[in-house]
């Protein structure tokens, strides 16, 4: 039944997104992974590897992401990963209040039916987006840098493999 369920709010994503202007020029990735997950990764959206691949977070910061994960004994199949926003953006600009506020209903269904035991808000746009905690689960919040900057800058780097750390207490 559940997995009915989640098919169904994937073809309501992708129907519903795909009358959406950002959408009418690349893929709709609504997410991955586990349905039935603890763990629920959340970016700010899809970049040009993962329109490519119609997958989300399989880029270079999808692969530093990965490594992370790994060094912290996380499955990435174990996890579900979406972004706030279904859609690439043109030249990778940050979404707009807009195309955020669009995307959003979706958003909250997804976590409303996974119901993660932690939610791992990844980049500015997902922790300063308050209806993700608006939500009717119960759930645990970890607000950190996105993995691309993570990536970048050791201070960010060294913050983020705490977060995973403290990511991985939680879980266990």
């Amino acid at each position: 039944m559940r997995q009915i369920k989640f098919e169904q709010l994937n073809e309501e994503i992708i129907k519903s997104c795909k009358k959406h202007p950002l959408c009418k020029t690349c893929r709709v990735i609504v997410g991955e992974g586990n349905q039935n997950a603890e763990i629920m990764l959340i970016g700010q959206n899809p970049g040009k590897e993962e329109d490519k691949l119609g997958k989300p977070f399989v880029g270079k910061a999808g692969k530093f992401l990965d490594k992370i994960l790994k060094k912290y004994g996380i499955e990435r199949r174990e996890t579900y990963i979406t972004s706030v926003v279904k859609c690439k953006t043109p030249r990778n600009r940050k979404p707009t209040k807009k195309e955020i506020e669009f995307f959003m209903p979706f958003l909250i269904k997804q976590i409303n039916l996974i119901k993660p035991r932690v939610i791992v808000l990844m980049g500015e746009v997902a922790w300063k987006t308050p209806q993700i905690k608006n939500i009717k689960v119960e759930t645990k919040y970890i607000k950190t840098y996105h993995p691309a900057a993570a990536m970048r800058f050791p201070k960010i780097r060294k913050k983020f493999e705490k977060d995973f750390k403290t990511l991985r207490k939680l879980i266990d």
